[in-house]
């Protein structure tokens, strides 16, 4: 008999779904206030997820969803490092 894992469920910050850990993609910022984006998903930090989709992408940059959410400003290259990761996939 096989055991079935278990899949780790996070919540986009933008769309608000529940969604698998492996279609999202986490921003952390860290104790020191830097923002910086974790592919990883294993950074020590406060993290946001947000979905592995350009517009909604888009959609935080536009309505400050990740700022929000890590209650810090979150710089431009943030934006185009999480736009490049997902057309790198």
């Amino acid at each position: 008999m096989t055991k079935k894992r278990k899949v780790p469920l996070r919540k986009c910050v933008v769309t608000q779904e529940m969604l698998p850990k492996q279609s999202l993609i986490r921003v952390v910022k860290t104790r020191e206030g830097e923002v910086s984006v974790d592919p990883t998903g294993k950074k020590n930090g406060r993290g946001a997820y947000v979905s592995k989709d350009i517009k909604v992408i888009e959609q935080a940059e536009k309505n400050g969803a990740l700022e929000k959410h890590l209650e810090i400003k979150v710089p431009e290259t943030i934006y185009q490092e999480l736009r490049t990761l997902i057309e790198g996939e």
